[in-house]
């Protein structure tokens, strides 16, 4: 029985989007705005398309995803374990894996809190080279990923508290792409991955991680956006606004 039963007249809509391009890269990102349905939508019917066999979850633990990819009428339990709201706008992407393995690289919140204390290099272990984070990002990339964190966080911060929050992303980065290569090993391509478009983006997200530690793997980065901001994807398809609260309310102060 799917998981929401309301879903594929939804998904039909979504299924005359263009496919991707022939041949299909080893591993697909497909980047999203978290709160968007329509970019959860999106992201069902290409993974429709691509018949992936594993699809590698931002939101899931390697432990969740295990007992979600077993069971998957454990599915909706796992994700109320893992922290991640509203499951009903990620249900098309889970009534749509056919027999694709569910994979979890979310890593667990006392890891990364670590990384504030003990750097991403040494919590990510020997293969920290592989993916980078054992040397400093150029400074200018540094000061545009520490400018993107302040206002991400609504400037509530001093601008110097970001070089933390850079490393967790770096750290979360790398975890994604060694997650996503070791679906790759075990099952084959293509793999598909689920993740924020501040993951997906070209530059130095996942498919940089990748293309560094395994620069013979070959990616296709898709972003699901509400507007053309110039990030960096392999392709971007644009999809209606969603309706939110302004997320800095609860921040500002009279």
């Amino acid at each position: 029985m799917p998981l929401n039963a309301s879903i594929p007249t939804a998904l039909l809509l979504f299924l005359a989007i263009p496919a991707l391009a022939d041949p299909v890269a080893d591993i697909v990102i497909l980047g999203e705005v978290h709160d968007n349905p329509d970019a959860h939508l999106g992201q069902a019917a290409v993974l429709s398309d691509l018949e992936p066999t594993a699809v590698v979850f931002e939101m899931l633990t390697a432990e969740e995803a295990r007992v979600s990819d077993a069971n998957r009428d454990a599915i909706v339990d796992a994700w109320e374990a893992s922290g991640w709201s509203d499951f009903e706008i990620y249900a098309p992407i889970f009534d749509g894996l056919g027999d694709a393995r569910i994979v979890g690289a979310a890593a667990p919140r006392e890891a990364v809190r670590r990384v504030y204390s003990d750097g991403a290099a040494a919590l990510f272990g020997p293969d920290a080279g592989h993916f980078g984070l054992d040397t400093d990002l150029p400074e200018d990339q540094l000061e545009a990923r520490r400018q993107l964190q302040f206002d991400a966080h609504c400037a509530a911060m001093p601008l110097e508290m970001m070089d933390g929050m850079v490393a967790v992303q770096r750290y979360r980065d790398a975890v994604f792409a060694r997650a996503a290569l070791e679906a790759l090993e075990t099952y084959g391509p293509p793999v598909a991955v689920i993740a924020g478009n501040g993951h997906a983006r070209t530059d130095w997200g996942i498919p940089a991680m990748i293309a560094r530690a395994a620069p013979d793997v070959s990616t296709y980065a898709l972003g699901f956006v509400e507007a053309d901001s110039g990030v960096p994807f392999d392709e971007i398809r644009i999809v209606p606004p969603a309706a939110r609260d302004d997320p800095c309310n609860t921040l500002k102060t009279n």
